[in-house]
């Protein structure tokens, strides 16, 4: 096996170039290593993928610019949310649509499954919604929390090890908070755009990451050259599934 390994060249799409909604998003063997992944989201198949050592608006950049130069287009982009890289779509002109599973798991890191204040309960419940309302609703509901639990949200503590003396008691809460109202702009973009039928979620590529981890683990040790080959030969077969034939 090493030796076909060794004889291998890392593979690439035979996808034809087309217009397509990409998924992106970048996956990671420990630290330090990962790659960054781009999927057609009505094909269901991975068209670019790249080794990255960090996850950067710049690695983004440098996967778009060789898909545009292969002949791609690219009609819109649904991202995980990362800082910086919605303006690496939004540079070409292309609509760009946060994942709301991430922005929910974003939420849940700040609030937990269970929060215990009424203003974190409410907040999470709210956040449940996103998959299901409109972005005129949810903003008016978001500010209405808002103007409701404004002053428990400034509520401060003393904290002597901090330059100022104080900190704001409802951190986490108020971190919850602003990834919505920061985010919002980009939650609802497919909507917007419906004859494109973006999907707002990136979950299509995160559950070929999950394959793609579990079949890269059977093979425990692989040198990182002999490790991505193995990686692109799984993303290049990577498909929809077969439809099964009806009798």
């Amino acid at each position: 096996m090493r030796a076909q390994l060794d004889a291998a060249t890392p593979a690439h799409t035979s996808v034809p170039p087309q217009a397509t909604v990409i998924l992106a998003d970048t996956t990671f063997w420990g630290r330090g290593y990962g790659v960054c992944v781009f999927r057609s989201a009505s094909l269901k198949r991975n068209v670019c993928w790249t080794e990255v050592k960090d996850e950067t608006a710049a690695v983004y950049a440098q996967s778009l610019h060789g898909l545009l130069e292969r002949g791609w287009q690219v009609t819109a982009a649904i991202i995980d949310g990362r800082r910086g890289v919605a303006r690496v779509f939004e540079a070409h002109g292309m609509p760009v649509q946060f994942c709301l599973f991430h922005q929910m798991k974003t939420v849940t890191k700040y609030l937990t499954r269970k929060p215990k204040t009424e203003a974190a309960q409410e907040l999470r419940e709210l956040s449940l919604t996103l998959h299901k309302t409109k972005e005129k609703d949810f903003g008016t509901a978001l500010t209405s929390w808002y103007a409701r639990h404004e002053t428990f949200l400034k509520e401060r503590s003393p904290a002597p090890h901090t330059k100022r003396g104080w900190e704001y008691t409802h951190r986490r809460l108020k971190s919850a908070y602003r990834s919505l109202t920061t985010n919002l702009p980009y939650l609802f973009t497919y909507q917007k755009y419906p004859a494109l039928n973006m999907p707002h979620t990136t979950n299509s590529l995160d559950g070929s990451f999950s394959q793609l981890k579990k079949k890269i683990g059977a093979h425990g040790g692989l040198r990182r050259d002999r490790r991505f080959k193995m990686i692109s030969a799984l993303l290049a077969a990577g498909s929809k599934r077969p439809t099964r034939k009806r009798h």
